[in-house]
């Protein structure tokens, strides 16, 4: 029988606890249930009220990997959902929102990466986050996407835009800022504007463009996630990959002081010190009198 558990009086099914999903570690599912419970207090400020494509692999890292934008079947008819517009032919999707602990516990026993939009929900017009990934060709590392994330925090800060850092969970770095009065076009164009000047001063180290002859010993930053339609992964999110990595908010200490890749990687046993130490890094990202406007 599917043990059940009781999340802020709603009733959430749990499956499979014991089965392993990262190997390497031994770190099981209700573990992973877990993390994400335990997180929730700073994660689920970056999620409410956003709508979430979950990166499925209920069979672990090296199973079958999926997105799920739609709502899933079974999903309960207490997990908040919104209709998010998009460009298909098929009309406008209907999509998770993960407003409370329930919900996020619920979304986690599916075994999922948590990506967001850079809107909310009530206003998929209006972007109010801008992103770069930062990702590192081989034999390019973190290390190097850390030297264009201080080129662009500087870049960013010059036209009065405060940056905030995370690991991807994999091999790069995110920035992100708290924009406003802007549309995920005009914060596309912006966005990319930079990408094509950090070229111009950093040539032997970024790449703007996506072409993967174009990549390797670079660092390409894709400015294209603040398009409408993309999505990116959510700070404190879990993700797919050989261990447990938590895509993890940094200080620009930190970033600035990596020499090795290992400096910036960080499990899900991590996340919990680093809370206590520092609190959640990006907190700023959700105060409005902190957003800015594009120049």
């Amino acid at each position: 029988m599917t043990p059940i558990t009781e999340v802020e009086g709603r009733r959430v099914a749990l499956s499979n606890l014991e089965k392993v999903l990262y190997p390497e570690t031994g770190f099981t599912k209700g573990e992973l249930v877990h993390y994400y419970a335990t997180a929730a207090g700073v994660m689920l400020p970056h999620l409410r009220d956003r709508a979430v494509s979950l990166l499925r692999y209920p069979d672990g890292p090296g199973g079958q990997v999926f997105f799920t934008k739609n709502v899933p079947p079974g999903t309960p008819d207490w997990v908040t959902t919104a209709e998010v517009p998009r460009s298909s032919p098929d009309g406008p999707a209907r999509m998770v929102v993960v407003n409370d602990l329930a919900s996020l516990v619920w979304a986690a026993n599916l075994v999922a990466e948590f990506h967001t939009h850079q809107w909310p929900v009530q206003a998929p017009d209006e972007a109010d986050r801008l992103v770069f990934d930062l990702d590192p060709g081989a034999p390019a590392t973190v290390v190097e996407a850390c030297e264009a994330a201080l080129w662009l925090r500087e870049r960013l800060a010059a036209d009065g835009i405060e940056a905030y850092a995370k690991t991807a969970g994999s091999k790069g770095l995110h920035l992100l800022a708290a924009v406003r009065g802007a549309s995920s076009r005009d914060t596309s164009a912006y966005a990319k504007a930079l990408a094509v000047e950090a070229e111009r001063a950093l040539p032997r180290l970024v790449v703007h463009r996506m072409t993967r002859s174009l990549r390797p010993g670079k660092v390409f930053v894709d400015w294209s996630q603040n398009a409408a339609g993309k999505t990116t992964a959510a700070p404190y999110t879990l993700r797919a990959r050989a261990a447990p990595m938590v895509s993890t908010p940094v200080t620009w200490e930190e970033v600035e002081g990596c020499r090795s890749p290992a400096a910036l990687e960080f499990l899900a046993d991590d996340i919990g010190p680093r809370l206590r130490e520092h609190g959640d890094l990006m907190a700023g990202l959700l105060d409005g009198e902190r957003a800015s406007r594009l120049p």
